[in-house]
């Protein structure tokens, strides 16, 4: 899948100079990194591992007229945050898509406490350094865009997977909130909420993900919606969830989100 030339012309013209891309190394922030450069802005792309992301780079620079800032560290620590905010002070920044991110599952008495709260700074607290920094950079130039990933899993409690949709019910109400504060200032907020994606982050996670989308049926959804929606829904599974639970009782959610997940992570308790 491709942008349209009108879509890779209102990105640029939008969000542009430069985009900072957090999680670029694979799923779903690869693939956003990949439609950016064919839109011709220039980027920064940040994960924890520097070989994987100058490969990256050298790939994008050698087929694309933009240049690439490579950015490695780990954003769970305060220090990774810190070290990816000074590398961009200097650099026309308008988009900000916060892609990094991983999740848990299981049932929760089970699982590391140590690994819940890794996911918890880098799904929430890191997500919102870089969300307050860049948002106050785009409000002071008058424009720019914020892309945060929320999930499927973010409108309800969702047994056996906790403490990742509690996390992703952050994610999403935060978005919500900023892309009212943030819209008379010139800046767009989406929550981009896709259902499973095969990305690695199943195997991550430890989940049996069926109805999975590709990081390609993805990105181009929710760069099309940047700038004209507060949350994108992405994939079926998505869609027939939210919309038709939308008049189910906050309980009977937590109840079918439940069997959903259950179905999902059933291996874990054969």
């Amino acid at each position: 899948m491709q942008l349209s030339a009108s879509e890779r012309t209102r990105l640029k013209y939008n969000y542009g100079p430069c985009a900072i891309v957090s999680g670029a190394s694979s799923g779903i922030g690869l693939e956003i990194v990949e439609r950016l450069a064919e839109s011709g802005l220039n980027l920064i792309i940040h994960a924890r591992s520097e070989n994987i992301l100058q490969v990256i780079s050298k790939r994008l620079t050698s087929t694309h007229d933009i240049e690439v800032k490579v950015v490695a560290s780990d954003i769970s620590e305060p220090a990774g945050i810190q070290k990816l905010i000074e590398a961009t002070q200097a650099l026309p920044i308008g988009l900000l898509v916060a892609s990094a991110g991983y999740g848990t599952s299981g049932e929760f008495i089970h699982t590391s406490v140590h690994a819940e709260i890794n996911m918890l700074r880098l799904n929430c607290e890191a997500l919102l350094t870089l969300t307050h920094h860049f948002a106050q950079r785009f409000v002071a130039q008058k424009r720019g865009g914020i892309i945060l990933m929320s999930s499927m899993v973010a409108f309800q409690g969702v047994p056996y997977s906790a403490n990742y949709a509690a996390t992703k019910a952050y994610v999403q109400s935060l978005a919500e909130a900023l892309a009212e504060e943030l819209k008379p200032y010139g800046v767009d907020v989406l929550a981009a909420a896709p259902g499973p994606v095969a990305s690695g982050f199943g195997q991550r996670a430890n989940i049996k993900m069926n109805m999975s989308l590709t990081p390609q049926q993805v990105g181009i959804p929710i760069l099309k919606a940047l700038g004209r929606k507060t949350t994108v829904l992405l994939g079926f599974l998505t869609k027939f969830l939210v919309y038709s639970l939308r008049t189910v009782p906050r309980w009977g959610k937590v109840k079918i989100m439940k069997l959903v997940m259950g179905g999902m992570t059933e291996h874990q308790r054969a």
